[in-house]
């Protein structure tokens, strides 16, 4: 028998970028599998994996949970982004979304392990945490998620749990690089800031998937009630943005002054209360000229070395990239300040 056995997996958030990869992951080892998302899958050959559903509604969590009888939950809905910057409520559904269901993971039985999806973003640049529970967020988005651990450590959970804090990961589904970043190079209008040594946590996302996937599988006790890191090692971001220009433009990158960079980010930002799209803004700015050390000694030491080089990642994100990416679409956001909620 595989190290999966008799494994059902449900993933909350499985149209999303992450949520993408994990189900092909598990397609292709012949697991059982259910994806919630409101959203339809990115993959429109998950869509039979997909059943829509609101984390927000515990009713129809529990008919979900109760059809389908997960072993294994991989709950990674969200809202990721960072736009809404004073009202925390703006992301509910990170905080109260996991706390309904956790409440609903308890009245199952059949659960053995759920891995709830935190973020990097709960300690701000430069701040290396003491402790799984040293805190310093610098967004209200950190802060939900302050708010989602604190209510996993407090949900009395009797099956094994682990938080997850997701580095800035790339790779194939990536919609966000797509548009962000491949397309302007592609059209030689990438210039990166300045040639500083800018340390940043990145990660590839098929390695992720396999960090996961070692959670999932490993011993109770080398997983259970602890907080890890996923991602790979921190690097100087140009050696990426080398490989990721060699390997897509067969180009090196172009440098410009880190000043010119920052007048041309206020720029965007002026763009973007406007909604017109522009390449760079303060926030991408920041993210391109700070470290970011996050740290992935424990990971290793817990799971091992994850097996996908950076020259690799980068192939297989091109491919994908290459091969009619432009015709996928991401999906809604939804205002959950404006919904009437169903609680547990």
């Amino acid at each position: 028998m595989s190290a999966h056995g008799t494994m059902r997996l449900l993933i909350t958030g499985g149209s999303g970028f992450i949520g993408t990869n994990l189900v092909q992951y598990y397609l292709e080892r012949g697991v059982a599998l259910l994806n919630l998302d409101w959203n339809a899958p990115l993959n429109p050959a998950h869509s039979a994996t997909w059943r829509e559903c609101d984390l927000m509604n515990a009713d129809a969590l529990r008919v979900a949970f109760k059809d389908f009888a997960p072993t294994h939950v991989v709950h990674l809905a969200a809202r990721t982004d960072t736009d809404e910057p004073v009202d925390v409520d703006a992301y509910r559904q990170n905080h109260e979304g996991t706390r309904i269901l956790l409440a609903v993971v308890k009245e199952r039985t059949s659960v053995e392990r759920i891995i709830v999806t935190s973020t990097q973003f709960v300690c701000e640049a430069g701040y290396q945490p003491k402790h799984d529970q040293d805190y310093k967020p610098f967004t209200v988005y950190g802060e939900s998620k302050r708010l989602t651990e604190q209510v996993t450590r407090d949900a009395g959970l009797t099956c094994a749990w682990a938080l997850i804090r997701p580095t800035t990961i790339w790779g194939p589904w990536s919609l966000r690089y797509r548009d962000v970043m491949f397309k302007v190079m592609r059209k030689g209008l990438y210039f990166h800031p300045g040639r500083k040594k800018v340390v940043r946590s990145y990660g590839y996302v098929g390695n992720v998937v396999w960090q996961i996937d070692r959670m999932l599988t490993a011993p109770r006790e080398v997983i259970d009630g602890r907080v890890f890191y996923v991602g790979d090692q921190p690097i100087d971001l140009k050696v990426w943005v080398e490989a990721v220009s060699k390997q897509l433009v067969g180009k090196p990158v172009r440098y410009i002054p880190t000043w010119l960079v920052k007048v041309l980010a206020l720029c965007g930002d002026v763009l973007k209360v406007v909604r017109l799209p522009f390449p760079i803004t303060s926030g991408r700015y920041r993210s391109m000229t700070t470290d970011y050390i996050t740290p992935m000694d424990r990971t290793i030491e817990a799971l091992g070395e994850a097996p996908f080089g950076m020259d690799e990642g980068i192939r297989e994100t091109i491919r994908w990239y290459d091969a009619g990416s432009e015709r996928f679409h991401a999906g809604t956001k939804k205002d959950v300040r404006a919904l009437i909620t169903t609680q547990v």
